[in-house]
């Protein structure tokens, strides 16, 4: 899941952003509403936690031009306000969520899975593909009923792969939906996390390599 988080007070933010990715998310943090619309229009996020009282383009302004703008990524809502009717406001320029803060951490990472699962291209709480079991809420993988023990970015790849349900998956695709902004789009790191994944996963191989495409997952 790709997650963007905008919070002009910068301690917060990154400290969103560190936990978010021990969770296993791709997450990119900015400061400031200029800066959340100039990633919006280049990078595609399943959901954006948003602070309602930014610097420069408001938060208010931001949510509504994420909603006018028919963008697939779900809006969580954040602000120090938390009555009853700064959240009716704040549901009604178009979040789909709202959390007061001070809030639990806990609480913040269900909510975000929560609207990770209403993307456009909603994805059922549980992914199959043969022997393989994928519960994205319990952050739990299986093979014929095996436990995996994955890493959060293997999680993340294998998660890609069984919701493609058989499409090609390029390594650039892979990249964008399980890495962050900082990763180098020339790193070797998909390769590496694909030959983890494929060793854990165990025979018979069920993750193929398509020549010039990136790879897909399930029978030849």
């Amino acid at each position: 899941m790709r997650v963007l988080v905008v919070e002009d007070f910068e301690i917060l933010a990154r400290t969103i952003g560190t936990g978010l990715r021990r969770e296993g998310m791709a997450v990119d943090v900015v400061l400031d509403g200029d800066d959340a619309l100039e990633r919006l229009a280049v990078t595609r996020y399943d959901v954006v936690v948003l602070d309602r009282d930014l610097p420069g383009v408001h938060g208010d302004e931001v949510c509504r031009r994420i909603v006018a703008g028919d963008s697939p990524s779900r809006v969580l809502m954040l602000t120090a306000a938390g009555t009853v009717r700064e959240r009716v406001d704040g549901l009604g320029l178009g979040a789909d969520d709202y959390l007061p803060k001070p809030f639990d951490f806990s609480e913040l990472v269900a909510r975000v899975r929560a609207l990770g699962r209403r993307r456009a291209e909603a994805l059922p709480p549980t992914l199959e593909c043969g022997e393989i079991t994928l519960d994205s809420a319990r952050r739990v993988a299986t093979r014929a009923g095996r436990r995996l023990e994955l890493s959060p970015k293997e999680f993340a790849v294998l998660e890609c792969l069984l919701a493609s349900a058989g499409r090609v998956v390029s390594a650039e695709e892979l990249l964008e939906r399980a890495w962050d902004e900082a990763a180098d789009p020339f790193t070797t790191a998909v390769k590496t996390t694909i030959r983890r994944l494929r060793a854990k996963l165990g025979d018979p191989p069920v993750i193929h390599t398509v020549r010039e495409g990136g790879y897909r997952i399930g029978d030849v």
